[in-house]
């Protein structure tokens, strides 16, 4: 039997970049061997000591008269239990003096959900009949972002500028001169650290943008699935930014938590209030556990020293040892740079001139049960189509054990020369 889907289901369950990864990746995983080396995905890190912390405190929740039962037995109001909302209003006021209280607080299922319900939000069809787009400051950006409008294509993007600071190393930066934002813009984002580059947008880049923001009535949206205070996946500095018309985003994933799918939001109350009606229509609330777990880490300021002291150090090592092993794979025969590792959980290579696409090079990688992500993934909104850089760079995590990614890069290298 075949059935007609509405426009919602062919755009939404007609498949889409992520989810062709995704589900590429997952079989990869299923029927891989010991040999398969997983470079691809987003998949935090096991980190001992965190895994520690979340083994007591449910241990801690079973003891505690009600504890599980209100972990797991009951619903949560749609934007989020009440006592979670106020100690992150507490935390982000008292830390960085912030004028918010709970009604500034969202809880979503997962920082996925939450720009899912933030971009259909403010962007799309309006009720004047115009439709309204997102602006990206640049590009690659968060390849989970591409596919989230409804009513279609969502973003609008700013082609970067490429700053080269070695004979091996670059930056992409805000373009400000050409930086527009035309009346069918609805909201500015970006990801701080981005996903998949590493790249953090200076304080000053953060504050410009704000101020163009304000300048036009749009929100400004920062993406910190990553970044500060927590999980504080971070190399440079990079301060803590908000004002009423900025929508932050924040996420227990990279903590060690994925599997709790607990997003934050915190933004302008009539936002916040539309997204707890979103949350309520789509799925009456949000997971409790990831909440209750982390709760007393909130109250008492423990989740910022765990991000400062065991998550940023673990992460740090672990770009060092990867930049230093593509170092030591790349050498100086072939062309090719590394993208300024400032954050997040990726290398973000770029292989100039290269005679195959980054979609090929994947496939061949696939065939040495090497997993990456090609990079042409992450250039949505943009309407240079012929820009050869698109197709010559790739995304690979360092997030699993050292040898492992050693021996990929290896074998990346040995498939990077064999194209020349």
């Amino acid at each position: 039997m075949s059935y007609e889907f509405s426009q919602f289901g062919q755009h939404l369950g007609c498949g889409s970049g992520i989810e062709e990864l995704m589900d590429d990746l997952g079989h990869a995983l299923a029927s891989g061997g010991p040999d398969l080396k997983m470079l691809g995905g987003g998949q935090p890190a096991s980190i001992p000591e965190m895994n520690g912390v979340w083994r007591r405190r449910m241990e801690e929740l079973m003891k505690e008269d009600g504890g599980l039962e209100r972990a797991l037995t009951s619903y949560d109001p749609p934007r989020g239990n009440p006592r979670f909302l106020d100690a992150i209003a507490t935390l982000f006021r008292e830390t960085f003096g912030w004028e918010i209280t709970s009604e500034n607080i969202a809880i979503t299922s997962g920082g996925q959900t939450a720009f899912y319900f933030l971009f259909n939000l403010l962007a799309g069809d309006m009720p004047d009949g115009s439709r309204r787009k997102i602006l990206l400051p640049l590009v690659p950006e968060y390849i989970g972002y591409a596919n989230q409008g409804v009513s279609g294509d969502l973003f609008r993007a700013v082609t970067p500028l490429i700053e080269k600071n070695g004979p091996h190393d670059f930056k992409y930066r805000v373009d400000f001169e050409n930086f527009e934002i035309t009346p069918d813009i609805a909201a500015i984002c970006a990801s701080r650290p981005t996903n998949p580059t590493g790249n953090v947008l200076t304080n000053d880049e953060i504050s410009r943008l704000s101020e163009l923001a304000k300048q036009h009535e749009i929100p400004l949206i920062i993406d910190n699935a990553y970044g500060a205070p927590f999980p504080g996946i971070i190399f440079t500095d990079a301060t803590p930014f908000w004002e009423p018309h900025v929508v932050l985003t924040f996420s227990l994933s990279k903590l060690g938590l994925p599997g709790t799918r607990t997003g934050i939001v915190i933004g302008p109350p009539e936002i916040i209030s539309a997204l707890g009606s979103m949350s309520a229509i789509a799925g009456l609330s949000n997971p409790n556990i990831g909440q209750q777990i982390t709760l007393p880490l909130v109250e008492s300021g423990e989740i910022l020293r765990l991000s400062r002291e065991v998550v940023q150090p673990f992460y740090q090592e672990k770009c060092r040892l990867a930049r230093k092993a593509a170092l030591d794979v790349f050498g100086d025969d072939i062309d090719w740079f590394m993208h300024r590792s400032e954050g997040a959980l990726f290398l973000w290579l770029w292989f100039p001139g290269l005679s195959i696409t980054s979609a090929e090079l994947y496939e061949r990688l696939k065939k040495r049960e090497v997993l990456v992500i090609p990079g042409h993934y992450f250039f949505f909104g943009h309407d240079d189509e012929i820009w050869a850089h698109r197709h010559e760079c790739l995304r690979v995590s360092y997030a699993m054990d050292e040898a492992v990614v050693r021996d990929g890069l290896k074998i990346i290298a040995e498939e990077v020369r064999k194209t020349q």
